[in-house]
Formats: structure tokens, sequence, C-alpha cells
């Protein structure tokens, strides 16, 4: 699991272009919108985007996207439950 989270957070950076930022700079259980990370809704369509592209999970529903896409830990969470691959 710890290995997914470092992964993950390497893929956010990358995909949200958060240029100075290093995967040990991102909080696990950190907020990724609002006062967190300071995500915006166009970020988590690039963050769903990635879901469906490195993982085969295609999130369908708004509300539940936003508890999915609450943390690094939520998002890890949901891809170890629901990885196509």
């Amino acid at each position: 699991m710890e290995d997914l989270k470092v992964t993950l957070k390497q893929q956010i950076i990358e995909s949200l272009n958060l240029q100075g930022m290093k995967p040990e700079d991102i909080d696990d259980n950190a907020p990724l919108f609002g006062d967190g990370l300071g995500l915006d809704s166009i970020d988590s369509l690039e963050l769903m985007v990635l879901l469906e592209r490195n993982y085969g999970i295609k999130i369908e529903d708004a509300r539940e996207g936003r508890s999915i896409l609450a943390s690094v830990q939520t998002m890890a969470d949901y891809i170890e439950a629901n990885r196509k691959f």
C-alpha cells in the first residue's frame, strides 16, 4: 500500500503539473481539495482520468468521486479494492 501511495502522489504531481512538489510534500490524509492541496474541479476531472487510465477505474457518480478523491489515502484504498489491472 505504501508503494501505491508514493506512485499515486507522483502521478498526481505529473498529471496536474504541480511544479516544485515532491511525493513527500503530500500528506497521505491531507485533503486534496480546499484547504489541503488546494485542487479544484478541473483537477478532479484530471484525477478521474488518471484513475481510469492507470488503474482501469471509472468513476460515474460525482458524489462518490468526491469521497474517493478526498485524499491520497482514500484514493489508494479505493484503488486497492477496485483496480482492474
